[in-house]
């Protein structure tokens, strides 16, 4: 079986390919579990760091949004499609064109390049919390109505309502993740208006000042690249009744505030690491990163056998063993 990953040179995709090798096997549109013969990764550019090196695995660099490049990636032979790619939150709000032709136009051409192949995949959408937004009760609950108050968040959320038509219809077996926050996300800071979530703890650690742009009781609903991994793999291994009508799910993560954060690094590492960090707020961000939830109620997901990380310093201490080797610039 083959398997698609678009974004599959993101450091989330990198983990991804990475697990799906190691794991060799994953179930497949028939419901039973299928050999991983291909992994078909897509991502625009080359990245600093591709995926595992593995005969099984083929790049495609390209666009997959432009014209004729979905329908290029996707075969008949694809039972499983990992649906990653996309625009970040930030440069999302700040080019309305890019994010709408990347984000809702890109994935619709994926979807109808699927549906004119007429194999029904499973495919696993990475949606986003961003999706909730305006006047939020203070926890949100699987019920809650999404008014999401960003595009980034728009262009999910209509995704996520393609991807549960085309599912009505049997073209595709689609299951969207709503993300939290995912931290530590190594490497430099992106567009995405949470980079500062990983940040304030990926900067100090390597040994750099970090002015963060929040203030220190700014909260933040957050999962681990562990966990999301992890949850990506879940999503795709159940069976379709499972998910029912409503092909979205919310996923556990757990709320944290920046002092908290800064605090486990203080604890993680010592004061002088965590005295490099200064605060400066900046609007722009404030005001994307103020409309999200951050308090959950995840009872689906958790229904669903989908886990959070144990607790913060958990995940700061992944971040140290996974991206740093074990190493701290003090």
């Amino acid at each position: 079986m083959k398997v698609l990953v678009t974004g599959g040179h993101g450091f989330l995709g990198r983990r991804l390919v990475g697990a799906l090798l190691e794991r060799g096997a994953l179930t497949g549109p028939d419901g039973a579990e299928h050999e991983i013969e291909r992994v078909v990764v897509s991502d625009i550019g080359s990245g600093e760091t591709l995926p595992p090196a593995d005969p099984r695995v083929e790049h495609r660099i390209g666009d997959f949004s432009a014209p004729g490049a979905a329908e290029a990636l996707v075969d008949p032979d694809i039972g499983v499609v990992f649906h990653l790619a996309a625009v970040v939150s930030g440069e999302a709000e700040q080019n309305f064109d890019l994010g709408m032709r990347v984000n809702f136009q890109g994935s619709l051409r994926l979807l109808d390049a699927i549906r004119a192949r007429g194999a029904c995949p499973r495919l696993v959408f990475a949606s986003s919390v961003a999706a909730y937004g305006g006047d939020m009760p203070g926890i949100i609950e699987d019920s809650t109505i999404l008014t999401p108050q960003t595009s980034y968040g728009s262009q999910k959320a209509a995704v996520e309502l393609l991807l549960n038509d085309y599912s009505r219809r049997g073209f595709v077996d689609g299951r969207a993740l709503r993300l939290p926050t995912v931290v530590v996300r190594p490497g430099k800071a992106n567009a995405a208006a949470s980079s500062f979530a990983s940040a304030v703890i990926r900067e100090p650690l390597e040994g750099r000042a970090y002015a963060c742009p929040v203030t220190g009781e700014c909260e933040v609903w957050l999962l681990s690249p562990r966990r999301a991994v992890e949850s990506f793999l879940h999503a795709a291994n159940l069976p379709a009744e499972t998910f029912g009508t409503s092909r979205a799910v919310a996923l556990p993560g757990m709320t944290v505030t920046v002092r908290e954060m800064v605090d486990t690094l203080r604890a993680s590492a010592g004061d002088r690491v965590a005295a490099r960090i200064t605060f400066a707020p900046d609007p722009f961000i404030e005001k994307i990163v103020y409309g999200w939830a951050t308090r959950f109620r995840p009872e689906r997901a958790l229904a669903m056998g989908f886990a959070p990380d144990a607790d913060f310093p958990s995940v700061v201490e992944a971040f140290i063993e996974d991206d740093l080797g074990a190493r701290i610039v003090a």
